[in-house]
């Protein structure tokens, strides 16, 4: 019996909630329509326009916001991406240019191997000393390609460069003519006036003891004059080898010689390829040339042995 009286409440109470629903929803639609509910609308609309329309500006401005963030992210990243790639163009454009540089240079040396009558080598420059002291350059290969100690070097042109000092098996040592130390007997190619060529820090070359009976003139040039003397002795170094030009000569009315000074046909310290003539034999190579175990890591002469008691 209490089962059934339940029941039927919620029956009823369901059937009532429909019931106000439905007069709600009648009573909703009678005021929709009715003139003076439109016009309220249409003022609580105006009304709240300026606000919508901020609403929506704000809303707008935070998208644009964002949108300039993301873009600004992403101009970062190709920015990047392009710099390095420019990065890595630029180091290879660096390398293909020192390329052609020594391709260059190796082809001007095998014509200039095709030309000569001597026996040579082509080496690498794999070491520099250009000290207050020294003018010295390693070479890539020894005495396993040939290479002996007093050895003449030359580069483009047939310029004169200089004379092995040492020599490992798979290394050479150079003293360049630019060195102190270095003396070179040039001759003068329009006057055949020949004089001591000697090596000067500043990198120009001096060139001694000129008759000076001799005319002189600026850009005269000078090469080697592989003068042989009695006895089978002759020069260390091959007639007609390009020592450079001259740049001045200084004269004394009073003496009995002059002197001019001379500018190298290469930049000998800037060389990276070059040959050694291997069989040319003349002159004595330096007491202290001997060989060494090893060029250091500066391109620099090892200090010479002591001498024994």
């Amino acid at each position: 019996m209490t089962v059934g009286v339940t029941a039927a409440r919620r029956i009823r109470r369901r059937w009532a909630a429909y019931g106000v629903l439905l007069a709600l929803s009648l009573a909703l639609m009678l005021v929709s329509s009715n003139p003076v509910a439109v016009e309220m609308q249409k003022g609580i609309a105006f009304a709240l326009s300026p606000i919508q329309a901020a609403l929506t500006s704000v809303a707008t401005g935070v998208s644009g916001v964002v949108d300039t963030v993301a873009q600004i992210g992403d101009l970062h990243r190709q920015n990047e991406a392009l710099q390095a790639e420019n990065d890595r163009l630029a180091a290879d454009n660096a390398r293909l240019g020192s390329v052609r540089t020594d391709n260059a240079e190796l082809s001007a040396l095998l014509q200039l191997k095709s030309t000569l009558k001597n026996r040579t080598v082509a080496a690498p420059v794999i070491g520099r000393e250009t000290s207050d002291v020294r003018r010295v350059i390693t070479l890539g290969r020894g005495s396993a390609d040939g290479i002996a100690l007093g050895d003449v070097v030359i580069g483009q042109g047939g310029a004169l460069i200089g004379r092995v000092a040492r020599v490992g098996s798979d290394f050479a040592q150079v003293l360049l003519i630019t060195d102190t130390s270095s003396t070179v007997v040039g001759e003068v190619g329009s006057s055949k006036a020949t004089g001591e060529v000697v090596g000067q820090l500043g990198g120009a070359l001096v060139m001694q003891n000129i008759d000076s009976t001799e005319r002189l003139a600026i850009g005269d040039q000078v090469v080697t004059a592989g003068i042989s003397l009695a006895d089978g002795v002759r020069s260390p170094y091959p007639r007609g080898l390009v020592i450079g030009s001259i740049l001045d000569v200084v004269r004394d009315p009073n003496a009995v010689v002059q002197t001019a000074y001379i500018a190298p046909i290469l930049d000998l310290g800037k060389a990276t390829n070059v040959l050694v003539i291997t069989d040319y034999a003349g002159g004595i190579a330096p007491t202290d040339a001997s060989p060494s175990a090893g060029p250091q890591p500066t391109g620099a002469l090892p200090p010479p042995a002591s001498a024994g008691p």
